[in-house]
């Protein structure tokens, strides 16, 4: 008995639709682009995570990159932040929003992505884990205004606050001075009150650590998810200097791109799209005995490497039902083939369930969506071919026949 199978090796589309955002929310805003990048890594399939993409400066890369890694933090510096004193710093002042003071939202937000070609949507959070600047005054009094009875100026800056963290960073001269502090989960007001007033003071820049939770991308389709989080800039906002430091900006806008490439393989082995249906243990029983098989069936192993969910359906040259056909041209006989798939250790159904000689029909009932609990790298699978008994002892009836017919096996990620 000669059947063939042509197994497409997939059915596999990856968007890639770039997405330009035009906004204008408000006057004044900072805007920092957040990109991060799902690629699966055969080297280390139980590791399916986004990799933060978005270029680094600072203290993070240079001066603690291990203890960033450790906290799972990222520091961006940027000049375009610049704030000014609206009224002189008073010496050893007492309420907190008088002087230098700092308020980030710490806690953990969640803001919307969106893919680009589906719509799609998942949630990522951001929090703001740490902050610092490049500050000015003018000398005199110089830096060593902020010294108190025991305490030098630098240290003042050099370490942090409670609740914040110092890191032991401090890059200064005799009027002006880059610090940094870690702001941990849920922190309330840093604060630092200067022994001396201070006319004017004025920060240039703005250096600040974030740190997101992204979604599992083993369950997001492939392409582009994009979103947005504003938080405001000011007296008793989001970013809160106090009030006597006024930011120029008033909303700190931050765009994410999270960018999802996935990995959908099937590899068949040399001569396997050619599937010859034999009874067990081959012909030769019935031939030389008589005894005629109860049916007809090949296994054919297949490779797959699947970081995405995909489903799997049949196409058919002949049809029998909801299931393909073999067919006889010269008595106009057909059967009924019967076609499954068992998917290696790692892929299951969408109840969890292993995938072993699950039935694959034309319209994909019951194989609607199988998905990875990791990446699964050219991981033996097969598809099971059978002619049950009934229609066997139909095929054995008169002359000698040939049937044969093409089935198409589809995997498709787009679920």
């Amino acid at each position: 008995m000669n059947s063939s199978a042509r197994c497409k090796p997939w059915l596999y589309r990856l968007f890639g639709a770039f997405i330009l955002l035009v906004s204008s929310p408000g006057a004044n805003a900072l805007v920092q682009e957040i990109t991060a990048k799902f690629i699966p890594d055969p080297a280390n399939p139980l590791k399916n995570e986004f990799v933060n993409t978005t270029p680094e400066s600072g203290v993070c890369p240079g001066h603690i990159p291990q203890r960033c890694k450790d906290l799972g933090i990222f520091t961006i510096r940027t000049a375009a932040f610049a704030a000014s004193s609206n009224s002189p710093i008073l010496a050893n002042h007492e309420d907190v929003r008088q002087g230098a003071m700092w308020k980030v939202p710490s806690q953990w937000r969640d803001l919307q992505v969106t893919h680009a070609a589906t719509g799609e949507v998942e949630t990522v959070q951001v929090r703001i884990a740490g902050i610092g600047h490049r500050w000015n005054l003018n000398r005199p009094p110089g830096v060593s205004a902020w010294a108190k009875p025991g305490i030098t100026w630098n240290s003042q800056w050099s370490q942090a606050p409670s609740p914040c963290t110092g890191v032991n960073y401090l890059a200064a001269s005799t009027s002006f001075a880059l610090f940094f502090w870690i702001v941990p989960e849920g922190a309330g007001i840093c604060s630092r009150q200067p022994g001396m007033d201070i006319p004017r003071f004025w920060y240039d820049n703005m250096e600040y650590a974030y740190a997101i939770r992204t979604p599992n991308p083993l369950k997001m389709s492939s392409g582009q998810y994009t979103g947005s989080i504003n938080y405001t800039m000011g007296p008793g906002a989001d970013f809160d200097f106090g009030d006597v430091m006024i930011p120029n900006d008033n909303v700190f806008t931050f765009n994410f791109t999270l960018d999802v490439q996935h990995a959908l393989k099937v590899e068949v082995p040399p001569g396997g799209h050619r599937i010859d249906l034999v009874p067990q243990g081959g012909w030769q029983a019935w031939l030389n005995q008589g005894r005629k098989p109860t049916r007809l069936f090949r296994d054919q192993t297949f490779n797959i490497s699947a970081s995405s969910r995909f489903k799997m359906r049949l196409e058919c040259q002949y049809l029998s039902g909801n299931t393909c056909a073999l067919w006889e041209p010269k008595s106009g006989h057909g059967v009924p083939l019967n076609v499954g798939v068992s998917l290696p250790n790692g892929l299951t159904d969408a109840f969890g369930q292993p995938v072993n000689r699950r039935p694959l029909l034309r319209d994909g009932s019951g194989t609607e969506l199988f998905q990875p609990g990791f990446y699964v790298d050219r991981k033996p699978g097969s598809l099971h071919f059978e002619i049950d008994r009934e229609h066997v002892e139909q095929m054995l009836t008169g002359a000698e026949k040939t049937y044969s017919g093409h089935v198409t096996v589809v995997w498709d990620s787009e679920v």
